[in-house]
């Protein structure tokens, strides 16, 4: 209807995966190639998950396209498969005709074919969609499945796409043996403010778009709040939101268009992290009730006031930092957060000492040429100075990526940094600038590397806190 108007070929925002519109940008790309290596050549399951509408199953459809001639795939996209029809479905893939077999004998004849592939040179994968909903003895019957191998080789490769829901069933004590066999996890973050527009304008693109860029910086910001970043919703605003200004005869989305769209769509500005608000809530009713408590038992135990005020005055300074604003954001993630604000009549809390950081790690050594600096390098321009000899001197094959900003923020990756440093491990991260689309940004990587092998093989020994805050990737120079 409003192709034309635009000078497009086809809609640019349609909510159907279609691998012509597959935008590698916001880890989208890097995900895809590590699943491609992983399901080449690491052995263990795989699992991606991200909320309704964040682009799991357009980058499902990539993969089936990528995946190079050896790999056979078999694409299981009803997740409600009983034990038996998933075991027949995967039958069917493989070109068995079982018909009214027993599980046991269906069980024989997939090892029996597998085993033909793996004699072929060939590795068959199995991609399920949607796999949070699929009962808890499919998902059983799977890891038998995968169970299957020849020799040292397994015969079979699982990868599971799954809402947040996924991660849950999961960690139930009876799904335990097939948790300890996923290897690797991918975790598909909805799309940031900064990367929107880039998207946005990516999509019109695909669709032979060649004009200036039609959405207003506020139309972004609104479409970025009320889709909360998901591609789906991203695109029904979208294609919205060309119709709305192709009815007010105009070529730029401004507000009124989105509003307009949004208003047809039935969505509104999300107030984001209720439950982080109610967590938050909670705490700090808990804190204020033991705070009552204490008081209360030393009114019992002395009648000295004074004595009484310094020492609730001395436990302030941990309610206090109990009840900073919480953040969906790990803590060492130099990513923004939303807060929560919590009012209290009661007077300026009292902020608690922050120690000093240990002391530097002291900047590589001068190579030839180069004169010292006049003051002493920040952490950032150390790391970053130490990111360029790495790439210079070449001595490594790939580093662990423990996340990337789109947009250089200073302050933020320096306090990434400090902590690093407190926790002695400075010395193992390296900043590469990185260019996203027209922004500057920069990479942050884990340790340096031989082999893209070896890398992967560290992953489980990177510290605790870095494990469960990223979800990391294996950055190939």
């Amino acid at each position: 209807m409003y192709l034309e108007h635009f000078g497009l070929s086809e809609p640019p925002f349609r909510i159907t995966p279609v691998t012509e519109f597959f935008f590698s940008g916001a880890n989208r790309g890097e995900i895809l190639d590590a699943l491609i290596y992983s399901i080449c050549k690491v052995e263990g399951i795989v699992k991606v998950s991200g909320e309704v509408g964040s682009g799991k199953t357009m980058l499902c459809r990539m993969l089936l396209e990528k995946l190079p001639g050896n790999i056979e795939t078999i694409y299981l996209a009803n997740p409600s498969l009983s034990r038996e029809e998933m075991l027949y479905a995967i039958a069917d893939g493989l070109g068995l005709n079982i018909k009214g077999e027993r599980v046991g004998i269906i069980m024989q004849n997939i090892q029996n074919r597998l085993e033909e592939k793996a004699r072929e040179g060939k590795r068959v994968v199995v991609l399920v969609d949607e796999a949070h909903a699929m009962p808890p003895d499919t998902l059983e019957e799977l890891r038998l499945l995968y169970n299957l191998q020849v020799g040292n080789a397994k015969l079979l490769q699982i990868v599971l796409f799954g809402q947040p829901e996924l991660n849950e069933k999961l960690d139930q004590p009876n799904m335990r043996q097939l948790k300890d066999r996923i290897v690797h996890h991918f975790n598909m973050q909805p799309l940031s403010r900064s990367i929107l527009e880039s998207y946005l304008m990516f999509r019109m693109r695909a669709a032979n778009y060649h004009g200036p860029n039609i959405f207003s910086p506020e139309a972004v910001k609104l479409i970025a709040s009320a889709s909360n970043g998901l591609m789906r919703r991203v695109n029904v605003l979208a294609d919205k939101s060309l119709l709305a200004a192709f009815v007010d005869d105009t070529h730029n989305i401004e507000v009124r268009h989105v509003r307009a769209a949004m208003r047809d769509s039935d969505l509104k500005p999300a107030r984001r992290l209720p439950d982080i608000k109610l967590l938050a809530g909670s705490a700090v009713a808990a804190l204020l009730l033991i705070g009552l408590s204490a008081w209360w038992m030393l009114e019992q135990k002395t009648g000295d006031g004074g004595q009484r005020t310094e020492i609730i005055a001395s436990a302030l300074p941990a309610l206090a930092a109990a009840t900073q604003p919480v953040t969906a954001q790990p803590s060492d993630a130099p990513a923004p957060a939303a807060s929560v604000e919590i009012a209290q009549p009661a007077p300026p809390p009292v902020t608690p000492a922050i120690p000093e950081p240990p002391e530097r790690v002291h900047p590589a050594p001068l190579q030839a040429g180069e004169t010292p600096a006049l003051h002493k390098p920040s952490l950032l321009d150390q790391r970053l100075a130490a990111g360029r000899q790495l790439l210079e001197q070449k001595k490594a094959s790939a580093s662990i990526q423990l996340f990337y900003n789109e947009q250089i923020k200073m302050e933020r990756i320096e306090n990434f940094l400090a902590r690093a440093d407190q926790m002695g491990i400075l010395s193992e991260i390296y900043l590469l600038p990185a260019k996203f689309g027209s922004k500057d940004g920069v990479r942050v990587l884990y340790g340096a590397y031989p082999t893209v092998e070896a890398a992967r093989n560290a992953i489980p020994s990177l510290p605790e806190r870095y494990r469960d805050a990223f979800a990391t990737s294996i950055h190939i120079f």
